[in-house]
């Protein structure tokens, strides 16, 4: 997968709850090389504040006949990076940089696999989804779980639901969902069914947990950190993540942002 750089259209920029949005661009080249738990780099165009991009997971791709002509991504204002995004419309360009890092391995067709998203975590998780029920024909064998603070925050439902995947919603407040943490009814799954397979991405006490349960029933597990990047390539060594060998750190931009939970200290 090899990165470039495009100056890319904004073809929508939606608010699809508060303070949360999906973002479309034009990108083709960057939506050539992109598979699910890859991330890209995006500044607005022609800005100097802030002087540095922003890692976004790739949400999805944005596919006509002729093929891949973009990328979507979901994102959460929580900063003036964002907040500048958020004031973006259709025709703008942003300064994107990817695909970049490595991504998910998907199961085979025959494995059960338990998706477990938490809030904004569950951007790279759609990817990953539609990418399993295109491999496997049909989604058979795939369950999701997706948690968040409250009903404003859950995101992906929709998504899933298009797959034929109907997502198990938990809120910290029960406003939607189960009143719970996410790793509750996952935990009850993997006690039921033993999948073969957990996917995770989420706040790191989240997915400790996650890692916690896989690791009790000997269940592989993939984990997507959510960590700032200063460069997305691996120059800055900035956003490094412990692993379990005394001494050495990994780095989420170029080692990940996918890691088999077991190399990871969450």
């Amino acid at each position: 997968m090899r990165a470039c750089r495009q100056e890319a259209e904004i073809l929508w920029n939606r608010e699809i709850a508060p303070g949360r949005y999906r973002l479309g661009l034009e990108a083709p080249a960057i939506a050539a090389g992109a598979n699910p738990g890859c991330f890209v780099m995006v500044r607005a165009s022609g800005t100097g504040a802030p002087l540095l991009r922003r890692p976004f997971s790739v949400y999805g791709l944005i596919e006509e006949r002729s093929g891949a002509i973009g990328i979507e991504i979901l994102y959460r204002v929580v900063g003036p990076g964002t907040a500048r995004m958020a004031a973006c419309a259709g025709g703008d360009r942003l300064d994107v940089v990817g695909p970049l890092g490595r991504g998910f391995r998907l199961a085979e067709p025959s494995e059960r696999v338990v998706i477990a998203g938490g809030g904004i975590g569950v951007a790279p998780l759609v990817f990953l989804a539609r990418r399993l029920v295109r491999k496997r024909g049909g989604a058979e064998g795939v369950v999701a779980v997706v948690g968040a603070g409250c009903e404003n925050e859950v995101l992906g439902v929709d998504e899933f639901r298009a797959l034929g995947i109907e997502p198990v919603v938990t809120t910290d407040d029960g406003s939607c969902g189960l009143q719970c943490r996410v790793t509750d009814p996952l935990g009850g799954y993997i006690e039921r069914q033993c999948p073969d397979m957990v996917y995770a991405c989420g706040p790191t006490a989240m997915l400790r947990c996650v890692a916690q349960l896989a690791s009790k029933h000997r269940i592989a597990c993939q984990v997507s950190v959510e960590t700032m990047m200063a460069c997305g390539m691996g120059a800055c060594l900035g956003c490094a993540v412990e692993s379990t060998e005394p001494g050495v750190y990994l780095h989420a931009c170029t080692d990940g942002p996918v890691f088999d939970a077991g190399r990871l200290r969450l």
